[in-house]
């Protein structure tokens, strides 16, 4: 299927598939056998909805579909004696009647078979992102810096693992939660992620994405009382919250300074100051809620220059306590500029570009032009820009920042 949903079948596919393949995982007990019936579905509907119409519930057409294909594929296959019982368990019900709630907990089973603590962590993000998130392999090849050709690998060997270790399709104890939950926060984090900035494409974002990472955190919030699933919750509101200000009708980069803030969804707003409200009053406040919590002062400021920045900065240093990162410190060092003047600015982008390696990080370049620009410095901000350019990632990225150096003369 392509991107574009220009066929019912294809929006559907868009739509359901990651739902489908999760309850044929559970219903055939094999991931391999799930993506074979799942794809012979969808193929199915391709051939027949066009004179038949869609079905009036295509998720249920499309399980039932799946499960018969492999039904009938397992009949050929007979005089496999390993495959009998599992025919004898499928035809026990003729008919599938699926339920909210059970789609609901084959996604969730899915999601923690895929975070299984057996699976080696980055087994267990790439698998999730595949077959939770619907990203392709070259999508999670990317967000792991390999090749799509070593993330297939490792997919393989993850479900092998799986298959052969008998890891259950199931949601783990409540008591299990602690070992198993910063995985699964991980991993609705850099599919949302992916599709805040995508790392292809001609668009910048990729909504589909940032919404189906929303939807498996309310999921998640739904089945753990933990405030990092609120913050992250949170968090993710607030960002999906200015995404249609955040690409101007060219597809290039609008600045946070530049939007237009009337067009901000308020309501997301709202829902995401509750959580992070929820999450402190917890007095159990982690990484995902103080991300959330600087991005809500962002949210709450009437115009950029009315921004709260020591605010921000206090927040930023809570957060270099609870999870310190190089990117971490960067993002303190501007708060401190924006809060102090271009010139502490300067000086504090410099000393984590110098520390923390991340001389190949375009955003930290296009920092330090920031602050030599506004320092009156406007040949060297050209070269910092040019240097941010040239290690971006997307197309919208790069046409940013050479705007903002065609601009330092004007």
């Amino acid at each position: 299927m392509t991107a574009a949903a220009s066929t019912p079948v294809e929006a559907i596919w868009r739509k359901e598939r990651r739902r489908v393949l999760a309850t044929l995982i559970r219903v055939l007990g094999s991931f391999d056998a799930a993506e074979d019936a799942c794809q012979e579905a969808f193929v199915v509907a391709a051939r027949t909805w066009p004179q038949t119409g869609v079905p009036a519930n295509p998720y249920s057409w499309l399980v039932s579909t799946g499960r018969f294909r492999m039904i009938d594929t397992w009949r050929r296959r007979a005089r496999l004696a390993a495959a009998l019982p599992d025919m004898a368990r499928l035809m026990e019900t003729a008919v599938y009647t699926p339920e909210t709630a059970t789609i609901r907990d084959d996604e969730l089973r899915l999601f923690f078979t895929c975070c299984h603590p057996t699976l080696p962590p980055d087994a267990q993000i790439a698998l999730t992102l595949r077959e939770v998130g619907g990203l392709t392999t070259e999508e999670v090849a990317r967000a792991f810096l390999t090749s799509a050709s070593t993330m297939a690998q490792r997919i393989v060997r993850a479900k092998a693992r799986i298959r052969d270790e008998q890891i259950p399709y199931c949601v783990p104890e409540q008591s299990e939660y602690p070992a198993r939950l910063e995985t699964v926060l991980r991993v609705v984090y850099l599919i949302f992620n992916e599709g805040y900035t995508a790392t292809s494409g001609r668009s910048l974002t990729r909504s589909d994405l940032c919404l189906e990472a929303i939807r498996l955190t309310r999921l998640l919030k739904e089945l753990v009382e933990d405030p990092e699933v609120s913050g992250l919750l949170a968090l993710m509101l607030l960002h999906e919250a200015r995404r249609a200000t955040r690409v101007d009708e060219n597809g290039d980069i609008v600045l946070l300074e530049d939007q237009d803030r009337s067009r901000w969804d308020r309501a997301g707003i709202t829902v995401a100051q509750s959580l992070i409200e929820e999450a402190f009053r917890r007095r159990s406040v982690g990484s995902y809620t103080l991300q959330a919590a600087i991005a809500a002062v962002h949210a709450n400021a009437p115009t950029f220059d009315e921004t709260d920045w020591p605010r921000i900065v206090a927040l930023y240093d809570a957060l270099v306590e609870a999870d310190p990162s190089p990117v971490v410190d960067l993002n303190r060092a501007i708060a401190v500029g924006m809060r102090d003047g271009p010139g502490t600015g300067l000086e504090r982008v410099d000393a984590v570009l110098a520390a923390m390696g991340l001389a190949t990080y375009a955003p930290a370049h296009a920092a330090r032009a920031t602050f030599l620009s506004k320092l009156g410095h406007q040949a060297e901000a050209q070269k910092a820009y040019a240097q941010a350019s040239a290690l971006a990632s997307h197309p919208a990225e790069r046409r940013a920042y050479d705007q903002r150096s065609n601009q330092l003369y004007r």
